[in-house]
């Protein structure tokens, strides 16, 4: 059975940058985070592999870096393992 894959977007700003793409490191169901301009041009994928190595990691936030000083605005496209909690279907009836 394959695990469905959720994608979500992020608007960020260049300084928020580094501090979203460790945040989203360190949650355990992300597979891959893809890091694009405001014209939706690609500057860096970085897939679950790499991110859970953390020696790997250092170098990859290193050049996270270097592309916030290039642009202003960025947009996070994370893919994910697993689907983000939903609201039910069928709430439950109002207590009598």
């Amino acid at each position: 059975m394959d695990i469905p894959h959720v994608f979500e977007e992020f608007k960020v700003q260049a300084a928020e940058l580094g501090d979203k793409v460790k945040d989203l490191l360190h949650e355990g169901n992300v597979r891959r985070i893809i890091i694009k301009d405001s014209t939706g041009h690609t500057f860096m994928e970085i897939p679950l592999t790499i991110a859970a190595v953390g020696a790997i990691a250092a170098p990859v936030l290193t050049a996270i870096g270097a592309l916030a000083a290039m642009v202003a605005d960025f947009h996070l496209v994370v893919e994910r393992s697993e689907p983000t909690a939903q609201a039910s279907p069928n709430p439950p009836p109002p207590a009598a």
